[in-house]
């Protein structure tokens, strides 16, 4: 089994009789479709509908939730959770001895790791677990940036700007990180028009090269015309959030995308359901 610690993550814990309404009316995140045992992505928006917080948020006992975030936006995290509280019942608070393993393959030594598994849902096409206490002695961080990246998983920081994307750039819409068919939450109704119209158009792709990649936040272009920004990379692979269209026209037209001096090609993440257009039509973000 491989595995990492991912010591730039926290817990905050969410917790009380109000817990699960108090984040259900606020979250991306169907709270009524999260099982025991599973973290489920998610995303706290601006009323206009971009990504404020991610996290990934899983079950921790009756009334109890725990959203493992970034360690540097926690504090902020937990004060805007502070600020829909109201009248709520819930104790919202970081957990100061937190820690976050994540191991995938080979189950065989999970015992180190004292807490039992979490499935990371994000990961439709391969068998990924968080652990939430325990020691990592001997992980590998980077064998954990190639497998996310190989996966197509994005994270902020990583791979885009909080304030800068919506749920569907980042792929939220179809790694369960958004309830389409619940109620109300902060920046709905632009998540759900965007949904209901198909009018998605920046998309998180994978990156290859026959060459080492530059560095994150390189722009990849098109005859010198942007058409994404490269973000995490191990080597030749990479991710990117990039205009799908503006993709496609490029491999219609035979035109190398560049990164720098280095041409890439982008693909589809293999278990995405969404598909390059079939032909070039306006996008409702630039």
């Amino acid at each position: 089994m491989s595995f990492a610690q991912l010591k730039d993550h926290a817990l905050v814990s969410v917790s009380g009789p109000d817990a699960e309404n108090f984040l259900q009316n606020i979250l991306t995140t169907d709270l009524d479709a999260l099982a025991a045992g599973e973290a489920k992505p998610g995303a706290l928006l601006t009323p206009q509908g971009k990504i404020l917080f991610d996290f990934l948020i899983s079950r921790a006992g009756e009334n109890s939730f725990r959203l493992e975030c970034r360690a540097d936006i926690s504090g902020d995290f937990m004060r805007r959770l502070m600020l829909y509280k109201l009248r709520a019942k819930v104790e919202i608070a970081k957990a100061d001895q937190g820690v976050v393993i994540v191991a995938w393959g080979d189950d065989s030594t999970t015992s180190q790791f004292d807490s039992a598994p979490v499935a990371d849902a994000r990961f439709l096409d391969a068998a990924v677990s968080r652990f939430y206490r325990g020691t990592a002695e001997g992980g590998d961080p980077a064998a954990w940036q190639v497998l996310r990246i190989a996966h197509g998983i994005a994270e902020s920081g990583s791979d885009y700007q909080l304030g800068d994307a919506f749920p569907h750039d980042v792929l939220l819409d179809e790694t369960g990180g958004v309830g389409f068919r619940k109620g109300c939450y902060v920046g709905q109704e632009v998540v759900s028009r965007m949904q209901h119209r198909g009018t998605a158009r920046r998309r998180v792709l994978i990156v290859s090269a026959e060459r080492p990649l530059p560095a994150h936040g390189t722009e990849l272009t098109v005859a010198g015309r942007p058409v994404g920004t490269l973000g995490s990379t191990a080597g030749t692979t990479g991710l990117a959030i990039a205009r799908i269209d503006r993709v496609k026209a490029a491999l219609d037209a035979g035109q190398p995308i560049m990164a720098d001096d280095v041409t890439v090609s982008l693909a589809i993440p293999a278990w995405a359901k969404f598909t390059f257009p079939q032909e070039s039509v306006g996008a409702e973000e630039a």
